[in-house]
């Protein structure tokens, strides 16, 4: 198997992965275990936000955890000095709850982004580092494939926070020479995502619903299309982003393999588990607001600039997920003294 362009390249080097306990976070932290790097992982352990300590279990010997709140401003001046490479994947993620708490949001996915790059700015500014940024940014899209030169016209605080953090990290590039680049993400899935309720993407709950023998409700008419992008494949994009030069001070999109609709990917799902089933019901009031229709993202700019693309495809992501929780749903889904009585 021919070897990553980065191969050699993490060996030694000293990472700091905000979010580090979460889906993508810890993903990255057990990739770069193997490529021989020096991790810290920063991870407030909010309740529903993500973190879990199960996520790092198999490399706790090999990483360093500091439980510290990206919104502390002090320690993350202190825990930026002497990284040689940020990955910046700290953030609230639910849509529904930047609408209902848009002030916690705005902490989180932008002033603390700035405080962030303060930090570097003041105590590490040759630093590398690389933002986790969203398609929500764009909103509904005007036409299809979505690249990166799309208006940005966010539907929901969430996305418009997320804009403003990336944009912070594209001015201190420009102005301060911060070596910073945002990838854009699509629908992300995989072993280790949240799955304790469905306030953070859909995909996670599906899989928890269809284990779980339930019905699972599908809203509008499930013709909708997502571009799937796999964690093995978005890992694959965070290590090739942190090794190259060439991506400083610009903006990629991730994507799948194949634009899929909705109702395809649940009916595979339900084929993969064998258990659950389905009914198309209408849009929630609130969710019908900001949902957006189809998507789906052209990446040929970090597939010219880096060669990156995604290789796993639908079918085969959701049965390594759904082999996952089979495995370790204790550790995921709520247990009995956390449910809702």
């Amino acid at each position: 198997m021919k070897s990553p362009p980065y191969a050699g390249f993490y060996t030694g080097r000293r990472v700091l992965i905000t979010g580090g306990l979460g889906f993508i976070g810890s993903n990255l932290a057990r990739r770069l275990v193997e490529l021989g790097a020096k991790i810290i992982l920063v991870d407030s352990l909010v309740p529903d936000y993500g973190g879990n300590w199960f996520n790092i279990e198999g490399i706790r010997d090999a990483v360093t955890l500091n439980v510290a709140d990206i919104r502390d401003r002090y320690a993350i001046s202190y825990l930026v000095q002497g990284q040689d490479i940020i990955f910046n994947l700290a953030g609230q993620l639910s849509h529904v709850d930047s609408m209902r708490d848009p002030y916690t949001d705005l902490e989180i996915n932008c002033t603390s982004q700035l405080s962030l790059l303060e930090a570097c700015r003041h105590n590490n500014p040759h630093v590398k580092l690389i933002y986790a940024s969203t398609r929500q940014v764009y909103g509904k899209p005007r036409y299809l494939p979505v690249d990166e030169e799309h208006l940005a016209w966010p539907t929901d605080v969430n996305g418009i926070n997320k804009l403003a953090g990336e944009r912070y990290h594209l001015v201190y590039s420009q102005v301060y020479g911060i070596r910073a680049c945002s990838l854009r993400l699509t629908n992300t899935y995989g072993p280790r995502q949240l799955v304790r309720h469905s306030r953070q993407g859909f995909i996670g709950w599906f899989v928890r619903q269809a284990l779980d023998g339930e019905e699972i409700q599908l809203y509008g008419d499930g013709s909708q299309l997502r571009d799937m992008t796999y964690i093995d494949d978005a890992v694959e994009a965070f290590l090739l982003a942190g090794a190259s030069e060439a991506v400083n001070g610009s903006i990629f999109n991730l994507g799948g393999c194949r634009p899929i609709s909705l109702k395809e990917i649940l009916e595979t799902l339900l084929r993969l588990t064998g258990t659950g089933s389905y009914r198309i019901v209408p849009f929630p009031e609130g969710r019908r607001a900001i949902d957006i229709g189809s998507f789906y993202a052209t990446y040929d700019r970090i597939h010219q600039t880096l060669g990156w693309e995604p290789r796993i495809d639908i079918e085969v992501g959701l049965r390594r997920m759904v082999d996952f929780y089979r495995a370790h749903r204790v550790h995921y889904w709520p247990q009995p003294s956390e449910c809702p009585k």
